[in-house]
C-alpha cells in the first residue's frame, strides 16, 4: 500500500502555509513546499516565502534548495521532494505537502518518472542550433515524422516542448507519448488526501491578493529586485520572469511606474489564481474549505481534521 500523506493545495493567497503549519503543530506533521519560486534563495518576498514565525516550528523542505540562475525542472523537483516526504515518513511524522504549484504535486503524488536530460548537453545544444537555422515549424513537422500524437498537441512557436520532445526520442529511442503512457501506468507513489482552500466569494480572493501585493511593496520589494539585479542575476533568466519580478524589473529600467508595476502584478497574479482553481478544481477527490472574508483557520482546522480522520490519518 502507498504510504498516506496530507496535501494542501489552492490559489495564491488562500492561506495554504497557516493551515499547513497548524495542522502539522496538531498531527505531528513537517511541511514540504510545492512552490515553484520559494525553491530559489534569495527571492522572499515577491515570492511570500515563509517567515521564521510563519513556520511556527514545523520544518519546511524545498525552500531555498536552488539559485535563481538554476534551470530548475519539474523532474528536479520530484526527486528531491520524494526523498523529504520518505524521510519524514520513515521519522514516523507525517508529510504535509503545500502549495500551489500543480504539475509540481501532481508529478510528486504519481510516482511519474522523467526521461534524463541536461539543459547543458550537446543533443541540447544540437537541437537548439537546428531551431535557430531550420525555424519551428520544420522541427514540428521532424517531430510529427516520429511521435505524430505529440506533434499534434504543441505550436511552431513552442518550442521548448519541441525541443524537449525530439530530445526524448533522440536520447531514448522511445517517443514522449510512450514515455508518459508508461509513466501513467506506474500505480500512485503516495496516497494522498488533498485539501483545497479557496474562497466563496472571488472578490474576496481578489481583495487578499491586492492586499498582499500591497504588503510585499511595503516590505521591500522593489529593493529585493535591485538587489538580486546587481549581483548579477539575468532579468531573462527564468526565476525572473516570473508574477512580480518581471514586472518590477521593467519598473526599474523605467518601462513603467512603480505603481503601474504594482496594479499589473496584481492582475496577473490575479489571472493566476484563476488558473489555479482551474487546475485543482480537476481533481474529483479534493476535499474543500471555502473560506468566507476573512478566512476562519479554526473552522478549517476543524473541518480539515475531520477530513483526516475519515481517511486514515491521525
Amino acid at each position: 500500500m502507498a504510504p498516506k500523506i496530507l496535501v494542501i493545495v489552492g490559489p495564491t493567497a488562500s492561506g495554504k502555509t497557516r493551515m499547513a503549519v497548524e495542522l502539522a503543530q496538531r498531527h505531528n506533521g513537517e511541511v514540504i513546499s510545492a512552490d515553484s519560486m520559494q525553491i530559489y534563495r534569495t527571492m522572499d518576498i515577491g515570492t511570500a516565502k515563509p517567515t521564521k514565525e510563519e513556520m511556527g516550528g514545523i520544518p519546511h523542505h524545498m525552500i531555498d534548495v536552488a539559485d535563481p540562475e538554476e534551470d530548475f525542472s519539474v523532474a528536479r523537483y520530484v526527486e528531491m521532494a520524494a526523498r523529504r516526504v520518505d524521510d519524514v515518513l520513515a521519522r514516523g511524522k507525517l508529510p504535509i505537502v503545500a502549495g500551489g504549484t500543480g504539475l509540481y504535486i501532481d508529478s510528486l503524488l504519481s510516482g511519474r518518472t522523467f526521461a534524463p536530460f541536461s539543459p547543458d548537453s550537446a543533443l541540447r545544444g544540437e537541437l537548439e542550433r537546428e531551431l535557430a537555422e531550420q525555424g519551428g515549424p520544420a522541427m514540428l513537422e521532424a517531430l510529427r515524422q516520429v511521435d505524430p500524437e505529440a506533434a499534434a498537441r504543441l505550436h511552431p512557436n513552442d518550442h521548448k516542448r519541441i525541443i524537449r520532445a525530439l530530445e526524448v526520442y533522440r536520447s531514448t529511442g522511445k517517443t514522449i507519448t510512450q514515455h508518459n503512457r508508461e509513466t501513467q501506468a506506474i500505480p500512485p507513489r503516495y496516497n494522498a488526501l488533498t485539501i483545497g482552500l479557496a474562497f466563496q466569494d472571488r472578490q474576496a480572493m481578489w481583495k487578499r491578493i491586492d492586499q498582499r501585493v500591497d504588503e510585499m511593496v511595503a516590505a521591500g520589494l522593489e529593493d529585493e529586485v535591485r538587489r538580486l539585479l546587481t549581483s548579477g542575476i539575468s532579468p531573462k533568466c527564468t526565476a525572473m520572469q516570473a508574477i512580480g519580478y518581471k514586472e518590477f524589473t521593467q519598473a526599474l529600467s523605467g518601462e513603467m511606474t512603480w505603481q503601474e508595476a504594482a496594479e499589473v502584478v496584481k492582475l496577473r497574479s490575479r489571472q493566476y489564481a484563476k488558473r489555479q482553481l482551474t487546475w485543482f478544481g480537476r481533481n474529483p477527490s479534493t476535499r474543500w474549505v471555502r473560506w468566507d472574508d476573512p478566512p476562519e483557520f479554526e473552522r478549517g482546522r476543524r473541518a480539515s481534521t475531520e477530513y483526516m480522520e475519515e481517511f486514515g490519518i491521525s
